[in-house]
């Protein structure tokens, strides 16, 4: 199998790549559509390829657009199995981009309408699970969780079935969890023809769902899809005798800097930023918004260190929700995203910094894009979904670590850089 993943931001398409290394499946991640992709699989053996994309929030027909093109790139490049990579908190609106991405990728599995999707945002390692079509995060309904408040998706509402519907023309089924018991040949039994939500509550529940994604393959096409939890069933099962062995090892990279860079505002996040014991800078928005001093002054300040080895963190002030109620949240994001990129671009290539580590999807997008980054080579985890790379940045090489704001516990600013390349 060569699992062809299209993920709607940056550290999801790492999370999953992540995963998939460590259940023993080679994994590159592709920074959009650009990129050539012949190369992308493993050469005459199973892997993962992964399109980053950022469209999580984007317009619909954007969204679908884009996600359409790195369909077809995948299966150019050779993938066998498509696979829809979204949120492990369903991160969506009323009007997408889950369900009219899930549309899209399945137009191109089966253009002829024939296509089914098949998965579950869960991921227990993560704290995800699905129980009777309700999310839960870290046992709490996701509607009662922190993404009740997020600022741009908004989650009040626990229920999938009913967060999908209005997204999509086609059906929306659920398969049960007391079905799921009854194993593979059940699960697929239950498939509908339009999109499927499966409850998973354990590791061995992602292992039946990928088995019947797997059995239903052989007989029709499926896009299987969710949080990375099946992506990695189904990479253990290509694997085969290898599954649980990581797959690869990045090469070292000389450290000459390290620098954090965290635009997320996740409780998640916040508690890493208030453990992290080393010196740190703040931006503002609202002085971003005023002029240029306030990146200056960052970058002076980063320019100025003498010990460029010891981590240095630099994040938003914690009054961002007065920014927010100021500039809006969309430009107060963008804003902070920009200056994010701006700084880890400086770093990089004026001061010689070799390690970053970023927090946040948006914000590992901004960077990524400014960089000029269009791959990664993923290796080992630093935390679960939290994988360091390997990318080149106009000829120079550097260590990356892109991490969703939900993930790691309060201590990984400090402890990631042990797992570092």
């Amino acid at each position: 199998m060569r699992l062809g993943a299209v993920a709607d931001d940056v550290t999801g398409a790492c999370d999953l790549a992540g995963r998939v290394v460590e259940a023993g499946l080679p994994a590159t991640v592709l920074l959009g559509t650009s990129s050539k992709a012949p190369d992308a699989f493993a050469a005459d053996g199973p892997g993962c390829a992964v399109v980053a994309l950022k469209i999580r929030t984007a317009p619909v027909a954007e969204a679908v657009a884009a996600a359409t093109d790195a369909a077809r790139l995948l299966r150019a490049a050779g993938a066998t199995q498509l696979y829809q990579k979204y949120c492990s908190t369903f991160d969506s609106t009323a009007h997408g981009n889950i369900g009219p991405v899930a549309d899209a990728l399945a137009g191109v599995a089966a253009a002829d309408g024939t296509a089914v999707t098949v998965g579950t945002p869960a991921t227990p390692g993560s704290g995800r699970t699905q129980y009777q079509g309700t999310l839960f995060v870290d046992g709490v309904p996701l509607a009662e969780s922190p993404m009740r408040d997020h600022p741009l998706t908004p989650m009040r509402d626990s229920d999938l079935v009913r967060l999908l519907r209005p997204q999509t023309g086609r059906t929306v089924g659920l398969v049960r969890w007391q079905e799921v018991q009854r194993g593979s040949d059940a699960i697929a039994s239950a498939v509908g023809d339009g999109h499927t939500l499966v409850d998973a509550l354990t590791e061995a529940d992602l292992v039946a769902i990928a088995r019947a994604v797997l059995a239903l393959a052989e007989e029709r096409p499926v896009v299987a899809g969710g949080g990375a939890g099946v992506a990695t069933a189904l990479a253990r099962a290509a694997a085969g005798p290898s599954g649980g062995t990581p797959a690869s090892t990045l090469p070292a990279v000389p450290v000459t800097g390290r620098v954090i860079l965290a635009g997320s505002a996740s409780a998640a996040t916040r508690g890493q930023i208030a453990a992290f014991p080393g010196e740190r800078l703040v931006l503002d928005p609202l002085e971003l918004a005023a002029g240029p001093s306030a990146l200056d002054r960052v970058r002076d300040a980063l320019a100025a260190r003498a010990d460029r080895l010891a981590p240095v963190l630099i994040h938003a002030s914690p009054e961002v929700a007065a920014a927010q109620r100021a500039l809006g949240a969309e430009r107060a994001a963008t804003l902070l995203e920009d200056a994010i990129a701006t700084l880890a671009a400086f770093a990089v290539h004026e001061l010689g910094v070799s390690h970053l580590l970023v927090a946040g999807g948006e914000t590992s997008g901004a960077v990524t894009a400014t960089l000029g980054i269009d791959r990664l080579r993923i290796g080992s985890q630093a935390a679960p979904g939290v994988p360091w790379a390997v990318a080149d940045s106009a000829g120079r090489t550097v260590a990356v670590l892109l991490k969703s704001g939900n993930f790691g516990g309060p201590g990984l600013f400090t402890d990631a850089w042990e797992a570092a390349p």
